[in-house]
């Protein structure tokens, strides 16, 4: 039954139940206490009491004359009625008792075992079970006039009960507990209230089922997750992460800069912002990584990567871009041969067969001239059927994009592939296609890669309609665009990451009317790499 109990419940008469388990303790206590005071009281008490008996002159003589002795048990009743003794008992040095309260006792001989130290000058006070029940007895010795023991005096009382300690108490007593059950009742419930309220109103079996579903859904993600705490301590490191890392054994609650020193996820808690689609090197793997602040309540308690390896990434992108740049070429392609095809009709329709011909070998020469110039300067087809694509969509424009003859691209710089490099020259020059749509004829685009053993330059310049400041400082800022429409304000972002990840620098010159001119320079070996945390943006 209670199993089935909510948890505020439970909580409440759990508290209640220490409150009812303190306030017993504590009233036994306080019982013990008050019992062991009243007894010391009394103890010294019965003391003074003895010793006032044995220093009356009637009980000094009763001892010393037996006629006396009538007088002596008279003195000690009184004594004993005065200061509310149960009994009091005068020994002589035989132990016989000379007053007992009891008359049938007076000339007996006592046999008490806590009797002995009296009859050798000691006062003290002991402790023993009697016929009445457990009674406190002070035993003091009497002396004559030559200081000479003659005899003991026993003052006793017995005990009382706990019940007869309490009673007198029993108002404020109840008071006090019934005052604290409610204060406590008050307290457990309350307290169960604030609990259950910050546990959302939920359940253990419920907080613990959602967990579960927390954690398979983490593991079962296709991407990799690490979360962090605000000590930087992991809170989150699913399958996937395992697997991209190689990382083994439970790693959570360990601080993430032992596990993988170069994630980047300090620097989100210290940015307290989001970085999106960031290509970075974590534990010799190239990832692409968005990382955000995990927020409750407006403060920032945490962050959160979630990432790709950048094989998975580059498979999608150019499984995305292959298809988009196949039909892009073949539109653009359908739309040039049939405008050449109805040159030529129109040609033979005139008769002019002859012409027809030479139209159809130049048009012919100068494709495969093209096709063999890009072919030798450019060692790989992403970057050659890029090339020939957006010559073609220029002349469907017309816009005219010349590839400076002297450009070549043998290899790629390090960290970087024909992914980037597809970036990076189709947004160049799609941007400058944009700057060109209300431009004057001629309309030129002119591409120039150059390239030795120690750096890699692009140069992408159009004679459009320029840039002014604003447009130069906040071109690379993602989703700044000049364009209206969503989705805008992205190409300059990508071309900053790719450089900052390359080690590059982007250098512009623009101004309005006057066209824009994009360099952008990487180095070919790790040894020429600037010694900077990121790209360099320079601008003219």
């Amino acid at each position: 039954m209670l199993k089935q109990l909510k948890i505020n419940w439970k909580i409440a008469l759990l508290s209640f139940g220490v409150v009812l388990f303190a306030l017993a303790a504590g009233g036994g206590v306080a019982v013990g206490s008050i019992l062991h005071l009243q007894e010391k009281e009394l103890g010294r008490r019965l003391l003074v009491t003895a010793k006032t008996a044995a220093s009356l002159p009637v009980i000094v003589a009763g001892l010393e004359d037996a006629a006396l002795q009538p007088k002596l048990r008279e003195a000690a009743e009184k004594i004993g009625i005065i200061h509310d003794a149960t009994y009091v008992v005068v020994l002589d040095m035989q132990h016989k008792r000379l007053s007992h309260p009891v008359p049938d006792r007076v000339g007996t001989f006592s046999r008490g075992t806590d009797e002995g130290p009296a009859f050798a000058e000691h006062s003290y006070v002991s402790k023993a079970k009697g016929e009445l029940g457990t009674a406190l007895r002070a035993f003091v010795p009497v002396m004559d006039s030559m200081h000479v023991q003659i005899g003991t005096v026993l003052v006793g009382r017995v005990l009382p009960s706990p019940r007869e300690v309490i009673l007198p108490f029993a108002g404020q007593i109840s008071t006090v507990l019934l005052l604290s059950l409610l204060v406590g009742l008050a307290g457990s419930w309350a307290l169960a209230r604030q609990i259950k309220k910050e546990m959302f109103d939920m359940e253990p079996l419920e907080i613990a089922r959602l967990l579960m579903e927390r954690d398979a859904t983490f593991h079962a993600m296709h991407e990799g997750v690490i979360a962090i705490h605000n000590d930087e301590r992991i809170a989150v490191f699913n399958e996937r992460a395992r697997q991209i890392f190689h990382i083994g054994g439970d790693v959570v609650g360990r601080p993430i800069r032992d596990v993988l020193p170069d994630t980047r996820l300090p620097e989100i808690l210290e940015l307290d912002a989001p970085v999106y689609q960031q290509e970075i090197f974590i534990g010799g793997q190239h990832i692409v990584s968005n990382r955000v602040p995990i927020r409750v309540q407006g403060h920032t308690v945490g962050a959160v990567a979630i990432f790709q390896d950048r094989t998975e990434v580059a498979r999608m992108a150019e499984e995305l871009t292959g298809v988009k740049a196949l039909v892009e070429t073949v539109r653009v392609q359908n739309h040039e041969y049939m405008n050449r095809l109805h040159t030529i009709g129109g040609l033979i329709q005139l008769g002019q067969g002859e012409k027809a011909l030479d139209y159809l070998f130049r048009m012919s020469d100068e494709r495969e001239q093209l096709n063999r110039f890009l072919g030798t300067r450019f060692f790989h087809d992403s970057l050659t059927g890029l090339l020939l694509g957006k010559i073609s969509r220029g002349r469907e424009l017309g816009i005219d994009v010349r590839i400076d003859p002297h450009s070549r691209l043998q290899r790629f710089p390090k960290h970087l592939d024909h992914h980037d490099f597809v970036v990076l020259l189709g947004n160049l020059i799609e941007n400058a296609f944009d700057s060109l749509a209300s431009a004057p004829e001629p309309r030129r685009v002119l591409v120039s890669l150059e390239q030795d053993d120690e750096q890699l330059s692009m140069l992408v310049e159009d004679n459009g309609c320029g840039m002014d400041e604003l447009v130069r400082q906040r071109m690379f800022e993602r989703g700044f665009s000049t364009k209206p429409g969503d989705g805008r304000g992205i190409g300059m972002f990508l071309i900053a990451g790719i450089a900052e990840k390359g080690g590059g620098t982007i250098r512009v010159e623009s101004a309005p009317g006057a066209g824009a001119s994009i360099t952008l320079s990487f180095p070919m070996t790790e040894e020429s790499r600037p010694k900077k945390g990121r790209s360099e943006h320079e601008e003219d």
